[in-house]
């Protein structure tokens, strides 16, 4: 009977499972610019170098529990023979995240590093496929270490709020 009156005021219920389901993902904006053949480069003028930059953004759907996640990434590719562009890509990938049972504390590096984790793959995949189609070899890009990538932005916010040292008197 004690138990019956436990589970009722939910005194002992069990805590709520963690639960994440993609709902869906998507290109929300890409951007594919072949810098070498308006230049009219050839393949013996070119000797590519690759950057990439990623940045990450989240924010909450209208409904319950669901959060759309993107990431973006710009990879460039530069000629180390004499620094022209050769390529840019510009591709913004979303997911749409179902997320139950993650701690209000835990969300925000939840979502900015498992989600993107999760889209990975078909990131590197895109960006190959669109390199290729493009005419360069493609571009199979290293794995974003997300976890990394959250702790810079952390450390970047906390700097920025620090305040100036004042300049001391002559």
């Amino acid at each position: 009977m004690a138990d019956e009156n436990q589970a009722e005021n939910g005194a002992s219920a069990a805590p709520q499972q963690m639960r994440m389901q993609v709902l869906s993902q998507y290109i929300r904006d890409m951007s594919f610019e072949n810098v070498a053949v308006q230049k009219g480069l050839s393949g013996s003028d070119i000797q590519p170098e690759v950057q990439l930059g990623v940045s990450l953004d989240a924010r909450k759907r209208s409904l319950p529990n669901q959060y759309e996640v993107i990431s973006k990434y710009k990879l460039s590719s530069r000629n180390k023979a004499n620094g022209d562009t050769l390529f840019l890509l510009e591709l913004e990938y979303a997911g749409s995240f179902l997320i139950e049972g993650v701690a209000d504390d835990q969300l925000h590096p939840f979502l900015l590093i498992e989600c993107p984790r999760i889209l990975f793959p078909f990131v590197r995949r895109l960006m190959a496929d669109i390199t290729r189609e493009g005419g360069f070899a493609p571009v199979v890009i290293d794995t974003v270490d997300f976890l990394s990538l959250y702790r810079q932005e952390l450390a970047r916010r906390a700097q920025a709020q620090q305040p100036a040292p004042a300049e001391k008197p002559n």
